[in-house]
């Protein structure tokens, strides 16, 4: 098949392009639909890329990915397995975009969180709900306590 082509997003801007010669493809019998094919054609595909030895990624992305994925991982090599269709082609298809979208996510930074503020409504939501929930617990006293 041709180089894997992952889309541009954060983290990689002009996308990626993963040589097709560093791509390991695997075939064997699937356990999915197929009928009386199911026991002789080798539809299940098992697609692997070693991270850590693949020329698509700078060090930044490489370390990114190897972090985010670490526990997808056997060793540096990340495996994607397909076997939903009953044809070899379609499965091949379908590990590859599986993939590109797991790069793809990888890569992309992790965006820092802004704190933000009670807004003056919540607050003043939250300081009334206080107040009427011991409004009730004192409607609750024993009378002739104070």
């Amino acid at each position: 098949m041709d180089d894997l082509r992952v889309q541009p997003g954060p983290g990689a801007p002009r996308g990626l392009v993963i040589p097709a010669a560093e791509l390991v493809e695997q075939f064997s019998r699937s356990s999915g639909p197929g009928g009386q094919g199911v026991n002789t054609a080798d539809s299940r595909v098992q697609l692997s890329l070693d991270l850590g030895a693949t020329s698509a990624f700078d060090e930044i992305q490489r370390s990114r990915v190897l972090e985010r994925l670490a526990s997808r991982l056997s060793g540096t090599v990340l495996t994607v397995d397909s076997s939903e269709e009953r044809a070899q082609r379609r499965n091949r298809v379908a590990a590859r975009q599986r993939l590109a979208e797991l790069l793809r996510e990888a890569v992309a930074p992790e965006t820092a969180r802004r704190p933000t503020r009670p807004t003056r409504g919540s607050q003043r939501r939250r300081l009334e709900g206080k107040r009427l929930r011991g409004e009730t617990k004192r409607t609750r006293r024993r009378p002739g306590r104070e």
